[in-house]
């Protein structure tokens, strides 16, 4: 079974940092898209979006590129989202997700809360 375990989601400061991860089973970890989305309120899953290929190319949506970085140790079979100077409206639940078998599979989500 596709698994998808998301952590790392905490309280921080407006211009904070926080590390996500996203741990990976139930299919071959290296040879799969894994990716970051999140929702909040009143929008959707989709609103932002982080990617990491299989040969380790990454995108980043324009709203977050140079604050948010995306990355993946296949070994550890985790994909890592690095955000650095949190701001308020990045207050979100967080999913981590992967297209595998032409399904969408997603992890349960863990809260970033940026305060000001």
């Amino acid at each position: 079974e596709v698994q998808l375990q998301a952590s790392g989601g905490g309280l921080v400061q407006a211009g904070g940092s926080l590390r996500l991860s996203c741990a990976a089973s139930g299919f071959t970890f290296d040879g799969y898209a894994i990716g970051w989305f999140r929702q909040a309120p009143g929008k959707e899953r989709e609103e932002i979006s982080c990617f990491v290929f299989n040969d380790g190319t990454t995108y980043v949506t324009d709203s977050v590129k140079g604050r948010f970085t995306i990355s993946r140790d296949n070994v550890r079979r985790t994909v890592a989202l690095q955000m650095h100077s949190l701001k308020p409206e990045d207050t979100a639940i967080y999913y981590c997700h992967v297209l595998f078998r032409s399904r969408n599979y997603w992890g349960q989500g863990t809260q970033v809360t940026v305060s000001s």
